[in-house]
Order: structure tokens, then sequence, then C-alpha cells
């Protein structure tokens, strides 16, 4: 017999990106994946780094770069007082999430460029890549905007 507060503990405990639940009557235990991707307690972020310009839809963004190529990845933010919104840099415990992703290296050869005249690579959302390399996505709030399947 499983005591109430291993019952609870089981209910809430999350590991591995599984939300365990125990049946209350029948006893089996049942796993379900959740959707979202959430922020892990403990992260790295030790690739990507914080890049300024002068682009016409963001100032600073989280940038990939090897080898003369580069590309910049961007995360759309709220700003609770003037209630407006602003593209900036992605959440630091995804960047080497993203990285360090089987597909990044394929995604990364197919769409990063060498820095135009202006000093921008090429941009893309944060969406746009964990999308495209079939990784859990961030949870969608109700003020966020999308650029549809495009290079910014």
């Amino acid at each position: 017999m499983v005591s109430m507060r291993s019952k609870e503990a089981l209910r809430t405990e999350s590991k591995g990106g599984t939300e365990r639940v125990r049946g209350e009557s029948c006893g089996l235990s049942l796993f379900f994946m959740r959707y979202h991707d959430i922020p892990p307690k403990e992260w790295t972020s030790y690739y990507g780094s914080v890049y300024r310009c002068n682009h016409p839809v963001y100032r600073v963004c989280t940038l990939y770069r090897e080898q003369g190529k580069g590309l910049c990845v961007i995360q759309q933010r709220y700003n609770e007082e003037t209630k407006a919104t602003y593209w900036s840099t992605i959440d630091p415990w995804l960047t080497d999430k993203i990285y360090l992703h089987e597909g990044f290296r394929q995604y990364f050869d197919s769409h990063a460029k060498k820095k135009n005249t202006k000093g921008e690579y090429p941009t893309v959302t944060v969406r746009q890549i964990m999308w495209a390399l079939r990784m859990k996505p961030l949870k969608k709030e109700r003020w966020e905007t999308v650029f549809d399947r495009s290079l910014i």
C-alpha cells in the first residue's frame, strides 16, 4: 500500500520530460510526456554569444558563429509596464540545448551565411529553429507574434 505522501510525490514528480501519475484505485503507473519545454534546474550556457547590431527588428540577439559564417536567433519578450513586445537574445538555458542538438549542424550549414555589409547575419526566431530541429516548443504566450517560415 502506498501512503498519501508518496502518492502525491509521484503525482508531482517529473524526470526526463515525463510526469508520473499513479492511479488512485487500480494502482497503475502511467507516464505522460509534457508537451512544452520547461527550463531545467541546472543548465550551462557555453555556446552562442550575445551580438549587438542595428537590425530593423532587434538590437541584440544570440549568435552562433563558426568559420566566418553566423546565424542569429531571437526570442520575443514582453514589457509589463509598457505592454509592448520586443525581440532579444534567447533564454540562456536554451543556447546549449539548441547547439548540442543532433540536427543543429545541418540546420546551421543550410541557413548560416557571412555577415552582410550592414553587419547583420541571417536571423531566425527560437520557435523556428526549435520546430526545424523537432524539439519540444516553448509555451506560447498570448502576446507573442510570429514570422511565418521566413528569414528575418
